[in-house]
């Protein structure tokens, strides 16, 4: 940048005007306009050439890509994407503050990133990433002299390239199998998330910062992590906006403000990493078993009734589940006029799925419980004296049975007897 500047500048001293314009005026223009420019670049000889200098005379050597430092680590230096990178504008030992000349010593001095990166280094401590020995910056932004900023798409932390950034540490074969952490990175690239990222381009799609953060990533145990229970509501909120705004009016999302961690949130039902379109047939499917790993006593109400059997015989995929009748996010009882489940709204409800639904057809109760005598009396009978007629007609033709064996048996000894005496 800075050669291009003087070059620029020697070409504006050099461009002559043309001679339909030499007045008087215009002399007196043109000499304060050399005078300025002359003025730019003598400022930028004084402080260039140190800078470009000490770029090219390290480049004499680092530019080799053989090169390689007493370790046998590759020291080869990529002028022209250093040149392009947002260290570019820097002198060599800017960073690599005990090198002054050449030859330089052969122990260089660890770069300390946060002589220019206080901030980023002061959210780096107390982070899962804390660990420089195992995290330093590279390896998240890569080579130091090719580092870009994060809006270029070359930039290891460009939006569409977190994920593998992420990936390289937090998938099958890196950090997370050498300390027992689960592998996410396959989970999230297969997700609704990982597919409009990767496959549709989106920008805006979560990535693993959007959650996570960047320098001061916690803990989902921390209390001010944004994946800590309490907080995630509002993590999703920054993107689901008006979901979050419907789960947070709902039961759920009153239970968890008013601190009742054992509440869902968006991860109990969604997952963290994995999470499907809720349109997709293998959603449907397993939505029911997660309402039912907090709500086991309709889950098995939830059972007994037709809409579950349907689902359980064919893998029936369009039957109603737990959030065709109680909605999704917005999750109200039955006592609040809001609520699909309102007795004012269950012909609108039913009628979603049932055409022609009347006021009678919504008398089915969709959870009723034949073992709770107080809850539904009426079914509580009606099934105990269906239970002992089918267990009274059971035990009365095993009798019969039993008696018509007996008597056959009876009679074949009976026979054979006769037939003895009547040969002797």
């Amino acid at each position: 940048m800075t050669e291009a500047a003087i070059q620029r500048g020697f070409s504006l001293l050099a461009q002559p005007s043309p001679a339909s314009q030499r007045t008087p005026g215009t002399w007196a223009r043109a000499l304060f306009r050399t005078a300025v420019i002359a003025a730019g670049i003598a400022a930028l000889l004084l402080t260039a050439p140190g800078r470009l200098h000490a770029q090219a005379e390290c480049l004499a050597c680092h530019a080799d890509k053989t090169l390689q430092d007493a370790n046998g680590h590759s020291v080869t230096v990529d002028g022209d994407h250093f040149g392009a990178s947002v260290h570019g504008v820097f002198k060599c030992n800017d960073c690599h503050i005990n090198i002054k000349e050449y030859p330089h010593p052969d122990q260089v001095v660890k770069v300390d990133c946060k002589k220019c990166h206080a901030d980023e280094a002061s959210g780096l401590t107390g982070s899962v990433h804390a660990n420089a020995a195992e995290h330093p910056c590279m390896s998240c932004h890569g080579d130091a002299h090719s580092i870009f900023p994060k809006a270029d798409s070359r930039s290891n932390v460009y939006p569409l390239n977190i994920p593998h950034t992420c990936g390289a540490c937090h998938g099958n074969d890196g950090m997370a199998q050498k300390h027992g952490l689960a592998s996410v990175f396959p989970s999230y690239m297969d997700s609704i998330h990982g597919f409009a990222l990767s496959k549709e381009g989106l920008l805006v799609a979560a990535n693993c910062q959007s959650c996570h953060g960047s320098h001061h990533i916690l803990s989902h145990t921390n209390p001010e992590s944004p994946t800590y229970k309490a907080n995630i509501p509002k993590t999703c909120g920054s993107c689901h906006a008006k979901i979050n705004d419907d789960y947070m009016g709902g039961a759920h999302g009153k239970a968890v403000a008013g601190g009742n961690l054992k509440a869902p949130v968006c991860t109990d039902c969604h997952t963290a990493h994995s999470i499907l379109q809720p349109t997709e047939a293998a959603f449907r499917m397993q939505s029911t078993p997660i309402c039912g790993s907090c709500h086991k006593d309709k889950l098995s109400t939830y059972h007994d009734t037709f809409h579950s059997q349907l689902g359980l015989l064919g893998g029936y995929v369009e039957t109603a589940r737990c959030w065709d009748c109680h909605g999704a996010h917005g999750i109200l009882p039955a006592s609040d006029p809001k609520s699909p489940i309102a007795p004012a709204n269950l012909i609108a409800t039913c009628g979603r799925c049932h055409n022609g639904a009347n006021r009678s057809f919504v008398q089915y109760q969709p959870h009723a419980n034949a073992h709770d005598r107080k809850l539904n009396p009426a079914l509580y009978f009606i099934r105990l004296f269906m239970n002992l007629l089918l267990a009274g007609t059971l035990t009365f033709f095993l009798i019969h049975t039993l008696l018509w064996l007996i008597r056959a048996r009876y009679n074949q000894i009976k026979k054979k007897t006769a037939e003895g005496d009547k040969n002797a």
